[in-house]
């Protein structure tokens, strides 16, 4: 009985000196969403800490946490298009920084305030001015997915050398001048006009042709008919038409009665 009490003694103290050396042993705990940038003596080492506790040797070890959760940078942007028009754009850009880099990127630039402040906000207009500066201001409205590709495809590329991820980009607004403006609407205007004016020319000619086939036809029946009507046809027409009595030809002279030739061409005419 002695012994058992003895061993439960003994390893409940050894439970509490445990507990009491994991307490005074300094960590640090990385959560979600963070990696931990170990240094020695203020040196960055290449061991990036995960999510976590972590223990680290006071003095001798230090250690900054940096979000790689996905961050949102909204930007307003002036840039020149191919034609010299003034182009003003806001921007929403989704990025992170890439986990297993933290440790360079905390080493070479430094927080997220500086990556934002130093290497996010000038690659952005930098792109964005190299973009639209190979459009028009026209093509830039109806080619605006192309434009946003372009624009997203350069600034991967161009964030990726500093350690930074380009989740999405957005042209939230795309404007011009008030000139450029009233240009676009003046334009749209004449083209509307000039398509009216072509209806109405394309409707006129239409109608003219149809009255000229329509003559035409009504010439080529006449001279079909002309044609078809032969002395045979006439003299029948004649025969039709005779009700069964004589024409009376009456003149200076007596009266007389037609005879059948001179009663067929009366009925021809």
């Amino acid at each position: 009985m002695t012994k058992n009490t003895n061993f439960n003694r003994a390893g409940k103290l050894t439970a509490l000196l445990f507990l009491i050396t994991i307490f005074l042993t300094p960590c640090v705990i990385i959560n979600a969403g963070e990696r931990g940038v170990l240094m020695e003596f203020g040196e960055v080492q290449n061991q990036v800490l995960e999510e976590g506790i972590h223990l680290i040797i006071p003095v001798y070890n230090s250690v900054k946490k940096l979000s790689v959760r996905v961050q949102k940078q909204q930007i307003a942007t002036e840039a020149s298009s191919k034609d010299l028009q003034n182009v003003f754009t806001d921007i929403a850009l989704n990025w992170h920084i890439i986990p297993q880099e933290v440790n360079v990127i905390f080493q070479e630039i430094g927080d997220e305030l500086v990556v934002v402040d130093r290497i996010i906000n000038p690659a952005i207009e930098e792109v964005l001015k190299a973009v639209m500066a190979k459009y028009t201001a026209e093509e830039i409205i109806t080619k605006r997915q192309e434009v946003k590709d372009k624009v997203d495809n350069a600034l991967a590329a161009r964030l990726a050398t500093y350690h930074v991820a380009v989740d999405d980009i957005s042209l939230v607004h795309v404007r011009f001048s008030e000139q450029f403006g009233e240009a676009v609407e003046a334009k749209q205007i004449a083209e509307q006009e000039a398509k009216r004016a072509e209806f109405i020319a394309l409707k006129a000619t239409k109608e003219a042709e149809a009255k000229v086939n329509l003559a035409k036809g009504e010439a080529e029946a006449h001279r079909l008919l002309r044609d078809g009507l032969t002395p045979e046809i006439l003299q029948r027409q004649a025969i039709e038409k005779w009700n069964g009595k004589l024409p009376l030809i009456v003149s200076n002279e007596t009266p007389k009665l037609l005879n059948i030739s001179e009663l067929l061409k009366f009925y021809k005419n």
